[in-house]
């Protein structure tokens, strides 16, 4: 008998030396962990059972919501002119829009900060010409 590992076959059993496994992020063509949300799902006692598409679109879904919140926390540093994204920025884009803003409206942002913003009775009364006389003649009373 030789060791070349002939005694394995043609029969398919083993992976073969040229196949390369592919997860099922690249299946699924995500960027975030499907085997690790699947890892944590079983973990977490949710369920009993935790189906093989669960952690793909659990993936799918929180791979959306980080790309949608990246566009507008980098819109934000951008109108800032900074290159660099600060807790400042992702407070701003969350706040500013209607949907982040319901989703994590219990959240605070450590060192965000709050949105620029002045109540419209604090503002100065704009006073109109022609009438300045008649305001002044309620103070001779």
């Amino acid at each position: 008998m030789s060791s070349t590992g002939a005694g394995k076959g043609i029969a398919g059993r083993g992976k073969s030396k040229g196949t390369k496994s592919v997860s099922r992020s690249q299946k699924a063509g995500l960027q975030f962990p499907v085997g690790r949300i699947a890892r944590f799902l079983k973990a977490g006692r949710y369920a009993q059972r935790v189906g093989s598409g669960s952690p793909v679109y659990l993936s799918a879904v929180l791979e959306y919501l980080a790309a949608e919140l990246l566009e507008l926390v980098g819109n934000a540093a951008r109108d800032n002119k900074k290159s660099r994204i600060i807790p400042r920025h992702i407070q701003l884009a969350v706040r500013n829009d209607e949907e982040l803003s319901k989703l994590l409206g219990s959240v605070t942002i450590a060192s965000g900060g709050v949105l620029p913003n002045i109540n419209s009775v604090l503002l100065p009364k704009k006073v109109a010409k022609g009438k300045d006389q008649i305001g002044s003649v309620s103070q001779e009373f």
